[in-house]
């Protein structure tokens, strides 16, 4: 079965907002290798607008400001297959995105099934309710040395039935004073 990683920025105060973190080489360089595990990104329709089109633009006009920049946008571009969870999108850019509007909890399982790499997800409100349903099988936290003081929270509005239990297997510490955090599931 294939695995599920939720994989997010977050500011030491719990903000998931893209625009209050530190995007330097080392960053890029960790989610690519990210990236280049999995073969399938699911998104909601905000996080699928604020990647698509900028990265695959980004990979086509090499327009990165460094090196590690346009290799993660280049990684991203050659994913096999993007699902946007959506009941407001009328169509998907891209040769490789797909609009769904079946329940969520039933394609997640049906795409964990499918042969392939690892299943990437981020953003807030499709990764909220796959956690909630219990489905996401690893945790990638890149922690920012900002307190933003205000902006989106992770798991914000979601109730859990029960106490989510995860296992550290990994942290790095990069030059920025951002941390990755790499927790499995129990």
């Amino acid at each position: 079965m294939r695995n599920l990683i939720y994989a997010i920025n977050l500011t030491i105060d719990g903000c998931c907002d893209h625009t209050k973190m530190i995007a330097d080489e080392e960053m890029h360089e960790y989610y690519t290798r990210l990236v280049r595990d999995a073969d399938l990104f699911v998104y909601g329709r905000k996080t699928y607008q604020l990647m698509v089109p900028f990265w695959p633009d980004t990979a086509k006009n090499h327009s990165g400001e460094t090196n590690a920049v346009n290799e993660f946008a280049q990684a991203f571009d050659s994913i096999s297959k993007i699902v946007v969870f959506s009941r407001t999108l009328d169509r998907a850019e891209g040769r490789n995105a797909r609009i769904v509007r079946t329940n969520l909890q039933d394609e997640i399982l049906k795409l964990k099934q499918e042969q392939g790499k690892n299943i990437l997800t981020g953003g807030a409100d499709i990764p909220s309710q796959l956690i909630q349903l219990g489905l996401v099988d690893e945790y990638h936290i890149v922690v920012h040395p900002v307190v933003a003081g205000e902006g989106r929270r992770l798991l914000e509005g979601i109730r859990l039935q029960e106490k989510l239990q995860l296992k550290l297997v990994e942290s790095n510490t990069f030059k920025s004073g951002s941390v990755a955090l790499h927790y499995v599931k129990r």
